[in-house]
């Protein structure tokens, strides 16, 4: 296994097959070799040396696919990619926001999680987000105003992976975000509609004056936005380093925008320069064989992915047939059982005081322990949805026994709208970059500085700190990071070579467009651009969701009848990825519900 805190997860399959005895008659080897999609390396390697990049927009495609042909490492065409999004999909991610970012070096066999998630100011207090009634707000009233805005973490973050893993200089990297937005960028339909659905913005002096023309109209698609605040941002970056978006002007500029506007929240430039990205542990687990990493705490996503896949191991989803009455209603069974645990246990565990004093390695050891997943997911019926479904208690498989702080805890209660933007590189030495990063919800805070939108992630914190006199684990709490639902993911096939990398935006709605992905391509045999462009269908929380016009009639009765009160509605994720062929090039995808493409090419040796 890749880290030490899911250790004995790598039995997972066996141990699966003994206690559940169902669908499991083939060593896993079998069960791998019987799967229809195709296995990495059994051909020789092309000597040409093949790049791949997959993400929500062109024109970060373009950027990050010239650094890649020039020969840049993966990193290097993240940084590229990253800073370019946030200037063309402003609505979903930014500098002025976080991200968590997983890289794998083929030479070293290294797996490596970095975490730049923001942080809660030194003057943030659990009850940050209540009514002096003692009511939690409403979540669009806490949205706007330097309330929400986290400390961002994205750019110490990519300077900490450029650090380790860069090649090309910062200025070289940043130069096509600095020249579209001194250039102007054409607005996307996507950009454009999503305006159309945020007035409020206008009344905001700095978004109104960016996004709006005269009339207070959003810009009309096609039109030539240019943004010198944001280029001017880049340019200090270039010059400076990195560590001048956390202090000076820059930083002086964050500060000013949450603490004078509306809702001021008390950010300082102490807050700014005392941030610092962390390197966590990678969470994996086996599925069919394959092993499938993501990220730990503070994001639930990957254990929770994990948990779902887990409890889904005895079931022959192939045989059910790619999203079957029965297929569905196993994954909502599976999703159900997961996120109960999710909204109890998982939130960041640095503040383990809000968490009963828990360690991480306890917290993810017993959440993803075989057996404790067994029982899990022998609460499924096939016949029928459950009536409830309760968070477990995983306290016995954790190593040590602390059964009770983990029961003292009470549910979540934050509201996590989708919203966020997933891209995956592969450079020409075959490192694989899998990042997801947002501002939260659509254009964070709606405030902004340097030209960035400043994100409004604090509002993935629990608006009710405690219920009952029960303590929450993801409070609010000072310097603590708001847990999110962000599932980047890097598999790898039975000769520990990458398989297949993907994740997606969506609010707590992303782990199960992964998951859908996955068993797309692992159970049903589909490309990686078919298995995405599958309909979608989530159950995040208090009812199942199917995408709205892509189900017929006889299903949605059909899940009706198990138990579940289905409700249609758009379900617009954004995934992106790839899977390794077996020639070493790439089958990839790019999610047509956003404007993602996919570009593969042979790096310039010259």
């Amino acid at each position: 296994m890749r880290n030490s805190a899911a250790r004995g997860v790598i039995v997972l399959h066996a141990m699966l097959c003994v206690l559940l005895s169902a669908s499991c008659s083939r060593h896993p080897e079998e069960q791998a070799s019987a799967q229809t999609a195709p296995q990495s390396a059994e051909a020789p390697p092309s000597p040409e040396k093949h790049y791949f990049i997959s993400a929500a927009n062109p024109y970060a495609v373009e950027a990050g696919e010239k650094i890649l042909a020039r020969g840049g490492t993966a990193v290097d065409a993240a940084i590229a990619t990253s800073a370019v999004l946030g200037l063309v999909e402003p609505q979903s991610s930014g500098l002025g926001g976080g991200a968590f970012m997983m890289f794998f070096d083929p030479a070293t066999g290294s797996l490596e999680t970095y975490d730049g998630r923001e942080v809660a100011p030194a003057t943030a207090q659990p009850d940050r987000f209540l009514k002096p009634d003692g009511e939690p707000m409403a979540f669009y009233d806490a949205v706007v105003g330097g309330l929400s805005v986290g400390v961002p973490g994205i750019v110490r973050m990519l300077e900490l992976a450029h650090n380790e893993h860069g090649s090309l200089p910062w200025s070289e990297l940043l130069a096509p975000a600095a020249g579209l937005a001194e250039n102007g960028f054409e607005v996307s339909p996507r950009l454009h509609g999503l305006l159309e659905l945020y007035p409020r913005m206008k009344r905001l002096p700095a978004a109104g004056a960016y996004f709006f023309d005269e009339a207070g109209e959003p810009w009309s698609v096609g039109h030539v936005l240019r943004n010198e605040p944001y280029a001017e941002t880049l340019r200090t970056l270039s010059e400076e380093g990195p560590e001048a978006f956390y202090s000076g002007q820059i930083a002086q500029e964050i500060v000013d925008a949450v603490n004078g506007g509306p809702q001021p929240g008390g950010m300082s430039l102490e807050d700014l320069a005392g941030y610092q990205p962390m390197k966590r542990t990678p969470v994996c687990a086996i599925y069919r064989a394959y092993e499938f990493c993501s990220m730990g705490p503070p994001s639930s996503g990957g254990v929770t992915l994990l948990q779902m896949l887990g409890m889904l191991e005895r079931f022959d989803l192939a045989g059910a047939g790619a999203e079957t009455i029965e297929s569905l209603h196993l994954i909502f069974e599976a999703s159900r059982l997961a996120y109960a645990d999710r909204d109890r246990y998982l939130a960041d565990q640095d503040q383990a005081a809000a968490a009963g004093g828990l360690k991480q390695e306890d917290l993810v050891a017993g959440l993803l322990n075989p057996p404790y997943v067994v029982s899990r997911s022998e609460l499924i019926d096939r016949m029928k949805a459950a009536s409830e479904v309760k968070p477990g208690d995983p306290s016995q498989f954790a190593i040590e026994d602390d059964a009770g702080q983990w029961r003292n805890l009470a549910n979540d209660a934050s509201p996590e709208p989708p919203s966020t933007s997933h891209f995956v590189i592969v450079d020409g030495e075959g490192r694989v970059v899998s990042m997801t990063q947002t501002v939260e919800s659509a254009f964070g805070s709606h405030l902004m500085a340097g030209g960035m939108i400043l994100n409004n992630q604090l509002t993935d914190f629990s608006f009710l700190p405690e219920r009952d006199g029960v303590p929450v684990a993801n409070a609010v709490a000072p310097g603590k990071r708001p847990r999110s639902s962000m599932s980047p993911v890097i598999a790898f096939d039975e000769k520990g070579e990458v398989y297949l990398a993907l994740g997606s935006p969506g609010g707590s709605a992303i782990i199960g467009y992964v998951a859908k992905t996955i068993i797309g391509v692992i159970d049903w045999g589909l490309s990686m651009q078919d298995a995405i462009d599958l309909p979608n269908a989530v159950y995040p929380r208090v009812a199942p969701i199917l995408e709205e016009g892509r189900f017929d009639a006889q299903t949605i009765e059909g899940l009706k009848r198990l138990g579940h009160p289905v409700v249609e509605r758009e379900l617009n994720s954004g995934v992106h990825g790839f899977r390794r062929l077996p020639d070493g090039t790439y089958d990839g995808g790019a999610d047509k519900r956003r404007e993602g493409v996919w570009r593969t090419g042979v790096v310039n040796a010259d």
